[in-house]
């Protein structure tokens, strides 16, 4: 039976490098017969403009009914002078919310091909494997109140950092089951010694670990844990952690990697569907070059098959390919460093479904 994939490119390079993605996941149907049927719709400001809402009610619906979400990226200045209700931002949080994404799976794994395009010396970095386990549609990104006043000619500010107990305790178990299926560590990061939110999450993540023996469970507040990252990253096997914190910490980690533009990420629900997206930003900035990084999207693609569709032979392909085409020297202009060759967007696409056969 024909799954159902929605695809959102959104904005900036969301476009450019989800062309790239679909390209391969085409090769990979074509070759293995897979039979998936793609629909387009538009997130963010993208959705701003055509709808006036960065989440129409109608792409809500079409997510709900897909199989999985494939996301390339929203916002950028364009729609920073809109209301913040209005903002690209707010539909890619109430997707997340709306479809219960409550875990955020971003893999930090240096290509062996890329350790000298890190910032860190090779030897820190070489090897690197890390999960980092992110709480996504709680904490202070949703809770309230939140607000802001101006009081005594003053402007005034506040958010709100909320968790329940089991809020943190079905991320802690995926966070502990993911551990159990690789070095069977994990490290679960706070800031326990601040934050009542933080205690509570603490005194959970202790209580879901009696029923993991087998993982040795490790504490970290979260400033030590982001020294740590450059100093010893490779002492990490599992993180979890909150969604603000997740959301620092995966893209610190994926500068290990040689560029964010490595790094891609799965959204799931409690059944494993799902929506993928590279950890990167929209990168106005470059926007139209046909310069930016299409292998985090492209790696998401591989996430998808992998955790939704349970196509792992077509994951490994994917992951394969990027990594046939780091050993011909090809790279985007973030990850290039001296003896190798910078190439596109759409040629870096090109040459990772040429290297799929």
């Amino acid at each position: 039976m024909s799954k159902t994939i929605l695809v959102l490119p959104g904005d900036g390079i969301g476009p450019e490098i989800m062309a790239e993605a679909v390209k391969v996941l085409a090769r990979v149907d074509a070759q293995r017969g897979l039979g998936y049927a793609l629909e387009y719709d538009d997130l963010g400001g993208a959705a701003y403009d055509r709808y006036g809402s960065p989440l129409a009610d109608g792409t809500l619906d079409r997510a709900r009914q897909a199989d999985a979400v494939l996301l390339g990226a929203v916002g950028g200045p364009k729609w920073d002078a809109i209301e913040p209700a209005l903002r690209p931002e707010r539909g890619l949080l109430k997707i997340r919310s709306q479809l219960g994404l409550f875990a955020n799976l971003r893999p930090a794994i240096l290509y062996p091909q890329l350790a000298e395009a890190s910032t860190l010396k090779a030897d820190v970095v070489a090897g690197l494997d890390v999960l980092i386990v992110r709480e996504l549609t709680g904490g202070i990104y949703f809770g309230a109140p939140r607000g802001r006043e101006t009081v005594d000619g003053q402007r005034r500010a506040w958010d709100t950092l909320p968790y329940s107990e089991g809020e943190i305790a079905r991320i802690a178990r995926v966070g502990f089951d993911a551990a159990r299926q690789r070095g069977r560590k994990l490290c679960s990061v706070d800031k326990a010694n601040v934050l009542a939110s933080s205690q509570l999450w603490r005194e959970v993540v202790e209580e879901v670990a009696k029923d993991y023996p087998d993982v040795a469970l490790s504490h970290m507040y979260v400033d030590n844990a982001a020294m740590q990252l450059v100093r010893a990253p490779k002492q990490f096997d599992v993180i979890v952690t909150d969604n603000m914190f997740g959301d620092i910490l995966s893209d610190q980690a994926s500068m290990l990697t040689g560029s964010i533009g490595m790094l891609p990420s799965a959204s799931l629900d409690a059944n494993n569907k799902g929506m993928y997206e590279p950890s990167h930003g929209s990168a106005p900035d470059i926007a139209g070059k046909g310069i930016a990084n299409p292998l985090a999207t492209i790696l998401s693609v591989a996430m998808l098959l992998r955790y939704s569709f349970g196509e792992a032979a077509a994951a490994d392909a994917i992951e394969q390919a990027v990594g046939k085409v780091l050993d011909q020297g090809l790279r985007t202009a973030d990850i290039c460093s001296e003896g190798t060759q910078q190439v596109g967007t759409a040629a870096m696409g090109d040459a990772v479904v040429a290297a799929l056969g």
